[in-house]
């Protein structure tokens, strides 16, 4: 991983075919003092050639440019010099499955650029794009396994905004959380690196395993086609949650980009709710909103997971859900691709235990035993 040290500025490259989309970037990125935009290129070809000049801590890519697709660009880089890529495209229709390709390929992660009115939509991103390309400069690339890119480390609205404050639960609420079932639930949230890394977890999971629920921080349109994408590599059923959805043994449901996720209870059976909302911890979906709504009504009943991302989003909530009777886990910083939201819970006191990721899921499945 290169060092960052205080005085030294994150270096950016961004390659779009759009002046617009290029000149926009710029001065959003730009305007942060911690990054410094190298340059920018119309098409791989042009930024190959900057490359050779310089080298970027990070490269924003498009997928759809002429003379060579970001896609072709991102498996050339990724074979030849890998860097962290971020890849910006427009994410309609079948491009949710270019985008799902981009991460099988290396990309660090994925935003959406809408068809029409990118510039307005980057000024109005302006503080997650940023959040973004510095999470992807702290990511070290390792290298292949089993076909597949990995990676190692390198004033906000809370969840009360979508779910009450815990002073306001009615003495029923508090009781249904309190209440033993046989079933267990998982509630699990991860941000940059999470894509692979909820990949490994899901598929080391039993077709008996407890029931999940996901926030994973991706743009609308983009959760879909990532279920899709699970749930023809688990053994397990994976799916875009909808209002209603069964938290059941086998399903592992993930919470649709840009809306919220939450847990809830109707006797002994749990399910998900599916809602509108401001965004918390500068995310919606937000695992701090997931996390709280299991403290709430699944209490100890309820095993905790965050997993590798920037920030603190979800370590709040993740000490509801220990103060509430559940099990919790974080992940160690040796496998997270950036070593911030679990750091944040751990530092919390949080995380009742930590694992590296490829232990989680046996993890998960032994506190189950316990119980």
């Amino acid at each position: 991983m290169k060092s960052q040290t205080l005085n030294r500025k994150i270096k950016v490259l961004i390659v779009d075919d759009s002046a617009v989309v290029r000149q926009t970037l710029h001065e959003i990125l730009s305007s942060d003092s911690g990054i410094e935009v190298l340059g920018t290129a119309s098409d791989p070809f042009i930024a190959a050639a900057k490359m050779k000049e310089e080298v970027p801590d990070v490269l924003l890519l498009d997928v759809e440019m002429p003379r060579m697709d970001g896609i072709t660009f991102l498996q050339k880089i990724m074979s030849q010099h890998p860097i962290p890529v971020v890849i910006c495209s427009s994410l309609s229709g079948g491009g949710s499955e270019t985008a799902i390709k981009a991460i099988e390929n290396g990309a660090v992660e994925v935003i959406h650029k809408p068809c029409l009115g990118a510039k307005k939509f980057f000024e109005e991103s302006k503080i997650h794009l940023i959040d973004i390309v510095k999470a992807a400069s702290i990511a070290r690339l390792i290298g292949p396994s089993n076909g597949r890119l990995s990676y190692r480390p390198a004033p906000k609205l809370t969840a009360d905004a979508v779910l009450e404050a815990p002073s306001n639960k009615t003495m029923a609420e508090k009781k249904l959380s309190m209440v033993k079932t046989t079933e267990t639930i998982v509630a699990a949230g991860a941000s940059t690196g999470g894509t692979e890394a909820l990949r490994e977890f899901l598929e080391a999971m039993p077709v008996d395993c407890p029931g999940i629920a996901i926030v994973q921080h991706m743009p609308e349109h983009f959760t879909g086609a990532f279920a899709r994408r699970l749930d023809g590599l688990c053994a397990i059923e994976v799916k875009e949650a909808e209002t209603g959805d069964a938290i059941l043994r086998g399903r592992a449901l993930i919470a649709p980009g840009g809306r919220h996720m939450l847990v809830k209870r109707s006797g002994a059976r749990y399910y998900v709710e599916i809602k509108d909302g401001p965004l918390v911890c500068r995310h919606r979906p937000s695992v701090d909103v997931l996390f709280r709504s299991a403290a709430r009504y699944a209490g100890g009943n309820a095993i905790g997971v965050i997993m590798t991302g920037m920030g603190d989003d979800g370590a709040k909530g993740l000490l509801e859900m220990k103060e509430a009777g559940a099990s919790t886990i974080a992940q160690d910083e040796e496998s997270c691709v950036v070593f911030g939201m679990p750091k944040e819970a751990i530092k919390l006191g949080a995380a009742d235990i930590v694992l590296p990721l490829r232990s989680i899921a046996e993890g998960v499945l032994a506190q189950c035993f316990e119980r």
